[in-house]
């Protein structure tokens, strides 16, 4: 499985069967967070086998189960779309690796002790992670007319590139993004307002990135 697979076959999975990740995907996934961290300045760690951190009545509501794994996407304020860039990254790694995800804002406990945290940092995502009951179901989207803007035709590569943004997961799958074509090869991209957006553009941006083919444009 390819990245672009990978977006295309992930969706969303909240209840987790009782199976503890094997120690090369662990391996794996640690690797993929070095770079990331190195690349990016986040804090980004992976917890495992940590069941109280979704052992709330929040999470209970949310229809979390099993849920004994996840990343904790540490960092400072304002790095909250990087969050989203690498925090994704990391979602497809695990799709590739046959694990399922699920990003979560309010449904598990913050007090959570194996979470490094250093000073002037935060927890300002964390993302589920486990072997799903289920692969999850598509989210609905917009049309890509309401997300997009060409200034002249549309190229084959933009086109491409919307696709996958478009598959992009966003907080309460509002999809509160605008992505515009302004020349050959410019594109811009800005959050919406609502909820989480900034971090959203993040995750849409390294959709859009896979797409379109990152040497293909460059971004304002």
């Amino acid at each position: 499985m390819n990245t672009l697979e990978a977006m295309q076959s992930r969706h969303a999975v909240r209840s987790f069967k009782n199976q503890k990740i094997d120690s090369d995907t662990i391996a794996a996934l640690n690797n993929e967070i070095d770079r990331c961290n190195k690349e990016s300045g986040l804090h980004i760690q992976l917890i495992t086998e940590e069941p109280e951190a979704f052992n709330s009545f929040l999470a209970h509501y949310g229809k979390f189960s099993n849920c004994n794994n996840y990343f904790a996407i540490v960092g400072r304020k304002g790095n909250e779309e990087a969050a989203g860039y690498y925090g994704e990254q990391l979602v497809l790694k695990a799709q590739e690796l046959g694990l399922n995800t699920c990003w979560v804002v309010l449904t598990y406990k913050k007090n959570k002790k194996r979470i490094q945290i250093d000073n002037g940092e935060k927890i300002i995502i964390v993302i589920a992670l486990g072997y799903g009951t289920t692969q999850g179901i598509p989210h609905k989207s917009k049309d890509m007319a309401q997300l997009c803007t060409c200034k002249a035709d549309m190229p084959a590569w933009f086109r491409n590139g919307m696709e996958a943004a478009m598959l992009a997961p966003t907080a309460l799958n509002q999809q509160k993004f605008m992505i515009e074509l302004t020349d050959d090869q410019a594109v811009s991209a800005k959050a919406l307002s609502g909820m989480n957006t900034v971090l959203d553009l993040g995750i849409v941006k390294y959709h859009f990135e896979i797409g379109a083919g990152v040497n293909t444009f460059k971004w304002l």
